[in-house]
């Protein structure tokens, strides 16, 4: 009898093991499969991931990149209410980034008169001659853009190759002008504007007000200023310009948001930003508005708030939305407004050697302090001088304190115009050169009057010989400087022209990135340069699904028609934020 009822036991228990595993079975089948937000398939997909390089399809899950791959394995991520986006033969990469501009400026750009593609000093005086009949009386009217060596020709009344007030005066004898150099290093005034900043048009009893250190005002064969402000001297006339108001700021903001969206930007490196607008970016992002992820640098000119983030350190969003975490330094000039420090001086102006626009002292300062308190530092250098004085500085600050030295990644942001013995310093530093290539396309062809041919083939734009020494370049506009456009940049890059498509071969051909190195400093390579190659850059599972959607391909599309590529599309954080409208 016991053994039966052990018998009956043990049935009872295996019995009850298969109801369990039935159910657990059960259970499985019938939980429900994970499905994407989006799915994306229908054209070449250029990852930037070595080890899926192009894949037919991605599926995205919210803000967060699910899958890549191929198309059969995407569509089982498919479910009832995934959203399809049939490529129909275009071209995706990962969403592009900024990798040095001025946001706000951008913005700005949009509102005030923008004088980029003006090609002579007429057009310029016609756009401000229209900008007096809408202004109120007395109202400042400002703009930037301007390019003396992009002109056909300069006017009759110049000096060292800059015009002179009288024409702009003219035509504005009452509101006060001020137009900003297209490469933020030079301004223009009219005599309006020169009276309201105190400096007398006639004698010379006030000499003294136009002696600015690490700067020059442009002055005539009489010793009177002909209205160019040169680097530091510009603060001169725009102390007295009235600050934005917070209205204009959101309203300049929001342009440059869309402005980026049109253009497939979802990142943008931030070359230097104050208190005003660090609070400026906080409310927008608290209010939803922040459309970019972006990377800014604080101002080096605010010592006070540098001293204040050394205290509390950087700020890495987790929402990887808006990061603070690098320090902007402003070294020298621009090459256009003779204000790149140079080694030698301008093949153009012999008893000229550009400016140091910032003590090198506060350059080694400011590296060990980024080394102590973990802040990238970036600094702006453009001619070889300055950037062999910051290479100096970096390596003194490094060997100092070497304990701290840990994949800091300090960048020179230009670093345009190289003697040849520091090109391998940057590998050899780690240090990354931030450089925007459709400066070559706008400025070669005169660049060589500056410089001379020797230091322009032995260092100028190096993008090649930078990258065979085994340091990344960041690429960009360094809009305003330059229009947003990547493609002009992307063009640049892989060509070497100007964007009329000149000369035949390119300037130093032996310099050009191919378009996957080209494709890579806009995307993956730029992402290194801000930390973030861990999240962004690249298509590859678990990164933000941020992704740039264009006509044609960039890899493979003829040369001669690469400048007509556009941007079709826009996905920032998982949502279509831009798609062209339909002509």
């Amino acid at each position: 009898m016991r053994k039966l009822l052990l018998l009956a036991f043990q049935k009872r228990i295996v019995l009850i093991s298969y109801v369990i595993i039935a159910l657990v079975v059960l259970s499985c089948t019938t939980e429900k499969k994970q499905t994407g937000t989006l799915l994306i398939h229908g054209g070449p997909i250029y990852t930037m991931d070595s080890l899926n390089p192009v894949v037919e399809a991605v599926v995205t899950l919210d803000n967060k990149i699910l899958f890549s791959g191929s198309l059969e394995n995407a569509e089982k991520l498919k479910g009832p209410e995934t959203q399809v986006i049939d490529l129909e033969g275009k071209t995706m990469t990962p969403g592009l980034i900024e990798g040095h501009g001025h946001f706000m400026g951008l913005g700005y750009n949009e509102l005030n008169l923008d004088l980029i593609n003006t090609k002579s000093f007429q057009e310029i005086i016609d756009a401000v001659a229209d900008a007096v009949q809408k202004a109120q009386p007395g109202e400042w009217i400002t703009g930037r853009g301007w390019h003396q060596s992009k002109w056909d020709q300069l006017p009759e009344n110049s000096v060292l190759g800059f015009p002179t007030h009288e024409a702009l005066s003219a035509i504005s004898p009452d509101n006060p002008v001020y137009l900003r150099h297209a490469s933020g290093h030079a301004g223009f005034a009219n005599a309006k504007a020169m009276e309201l900043a105190g400096l007398q048009l006639m004698g010379t009893e006030n000499m003294d007000a136009l002696s600015v250190e690490g700067g020059e005002v442009i002055v005539d064969d009489l010793g009177l200023p002909t209205g160019v402000f040169n680097e530091r001297a510009m603060t001169l006339i725009t102390k007295h310009i009235p600050e934005n108001t917070p209205e204009k700021d959101i309203q300049a903001f929001e342009l440059a948001v869309a402005a980026c969206h049109r253009n497939g930007i979802t990142g943008f490196h931030d070359a230097g930003i104050g208190r005003e607008t660090i609070a400026l970016y906080d409310k927008m992002k608290a209010q939803g508005k922040m459309g970019i992820r972006m990377y800014a640098m604080l101002t080096g000119w605010d010592k006070e708030l540098l001293n204040e983030w050394y205290k509390k350190g950087p700020n890495v969003d987790p929402e990887h939305l808006f990061t603070i975490r690098s320090i902007k330094l402003n070294c020298d000039g621009a090459l256009g407004s003779r204000g790149a420090w140079l080694l030698e001086p301008y093949s153009d102006r012999p008893d000229h050697f550009g400016h140091e626009t910032l003590p090198m002292e506060f350059v080694k300062e400011t590296s060990l302090k980024g080394l102590e308190h973990g802040f990238q530092v970036c600094s702006h250098a453009i001619g070889d001088r300055a950037n062999r004085e910051i290479l100096d500085r970096y390596e003194a600050a490094f060997k100092e304190k070497p304990q701290m030295v840990n994949d800091n990644r300090f960048r020179i942001e230009h670093a345009q115009h190289l003697h040849p013995d520091d090109i391998p310093r940057f590998a050899e530093l780690g240090v990354i050169p931030a450089m925007q290539a459709v400066h070559l396309s706008s400025d070669r062809p005169w660049a060589i009057d500056r410089l001379g041919e020797k230091r322009i083939k032995e260092g100028a734009y190096m993008w090649q010989a930078l990258l065979k020494s085994g340091i990344p370049v960041v690429n960009g506009t360094d809009v305003p400087v330059e229009p947003l456009n990547p493609i002009a940049s992307f063009y640049a890059s892989v060509t070497r022209k100007t964007l009329e498509g000149n000369p035949e071969g390119g300037y130093e051909p032996a310099q050009k990135m191919t378009r996957e190195q080209a494709l890579r400093s806009y995307t993956l390579d730029a992402a290194y340069g801000a930390f973030e190659e861990g999240i962004k850059g690249s298509i590859t599972e678990g990164k933000l699904a941020d992704f740039t959607i264009f006509d044609q391909d960039l890899m493979t599309v003829p040369e001669e028609t690469l400048l007509d590529t556009q941007v079709e599309m826009t996905i920032f954080n998982g949502q279509v934020v831009y798609s062209k409208p339909v002509e």
